[in-house]
């Protein structure tokens, strides 16, 4: 079943297949990576706003009613640098952002509060599941996305995150969320393209295909994968759901990240539901496997014992013993010839209704 759209939040897919194309409002700044600097006042857009970067923005005189919104695909190591220096980041939280392959966690740092999120995309033709990086980070009034890790085929459309004024209203906490839950959403898509693929699957492990094991080995491998995407964020939910008192998170927000703790409690149920069906399926397919190795060998013994009765009566017959009477018969040849085709065909006719053959 896909999420529910929620009622204040216009769904805009925040990850999906690159198109290759820029996204809007995106500036490049070096390679491959791209920074999104925006400034909002009760949640819509500064027009006369003259910040394009972050050492600009942090000269402007922010507002309690302003939001200051910086992202980055694939930043440099400067670029974090920077933005340290520029919200005087602690330094363990700028080491954290300068490192990737992280699992998803939240942290605090004095002021600052530190999240790691992992999204997914379903590459459906290769079979594989497209993990990105995200850190993000809400101190004052900012809030700064980065995406870490290596390049993937999944397009990130920031301006998702800024389609909403209502919740632009409620402070940077709301760029979190909404990003919390884009990300769980995204991996609805995930799961219904495994379970296409787990029900072709099906279909060819009934059908004998040689192949099948390595592709559920395969399949099974990004199941893990993204459980240890998802699996890690209910801890962080859990944290920002702790710290709802202490640090006065409003009504809205709180409603916002129970309507995302809710999708991800069923995405984790459903892929632990995937990870126990392709389980079962190899399991099957063994015992499937055993079954037409079992019959492969009932005929093979089959046919042994067949071609054993006259090999057995050729041998006794073609000892070199002096005194052996039917060696001089008229008829022991054909006799012989005849008691091989007799004990062959007698074996035929009991296999084949034991079904051996």
């Amino acid at each position: 079943m896909r999420p529910i759209p929620h009622p204040h939040l216009r769904q805009v897919p925040l990850f999906s297949r690159r198109d290759r194309l820029q996204p809007t409002g995106w500036t490049e700044v070096h390679g491959t990576g791209m920074r999104h600097v925006a400034v909002f006042e009760d949640g819509h857009p500064v027009d006369d706003a003259t910040a394009t970067t972050p050492a600009e923005l942090a000269r402007e005189d922010l507002s309690p009613h302003h939001v200051a919104v910086v992202a980055y695909d694939r930043p440099t190591r400067a670029d974090v640098l920077e933005l340290g220096e520029l919200l005087d980041l602690h330094p363990l939280l700028v080491e954290d952002l300068l490192h990737g392959s992280q699992r998803p966690k939240l942290e605090r740092y004095g002021d600052a509060l530190f999240v790691v999120l992992r999204s997914a995309a379903y590459l459906d033709d290769d079979e594989d599941v497209d993990l990105d990086e995200l850190h993000v980070v809400i101190q004052g009034r900012w809030a700064v996305v980065l995406r870490q890790g290596d390049p993937t085929d999944i397009d990130w459309d920031f301006s998702a995150l800024e389609q909403d004024p209502t919740l632009l209203t409620l402070g940077p906490e709301a760029v979190l969320y909404t990003l919390i839950d884009q990300v769980v959403d995204g991996y609805f898509g995930v799961l219904d393209g495994v379970s296409t693929d787990i029900e072709e699957i099906e279909r060819e492990v009934f059908s004998g295909d040689a192949a099948v094991p390595q592709r559920i080995y395969r399949l099974s491998r990004e199941v893990v994968d993204l459980q240890h995407a998802t699996a890690p964020l209910v801890s962080v939910v859990e944290a920002l759901r702790a710290g709802f008192l202490k640090y006065g998170t409003t009504d809205e927000l709180q409603t916002y990240l129970q309507d995302a703790a809710d999708h991800l409690a069923r995405v984790n149920s459903r892929v632990t539901e995937i990870r126990e069906v392709l389980g079962q399926i190899l399991t099957v397919n063994a015992t499937l496997v055993g079954q037409r190795q079992n019959e492969d060998m009932k005929t093979i013994s089959a046919w042994a014992a067949i071609l054993f009765a006259p090999t057995l009566i050729g041998a006794i017959y073609g000892m070199n013993f002096d005194h052996m009477p039917e060696l001089h018969w008229q008829y022991g040849y054909p006799l012989a010839l005849a008691a091989m085709v007799a004990l062959g065909a007698g074996l035929y006719v009991v296999f084949k209704r034991n079904r051996w053959l």
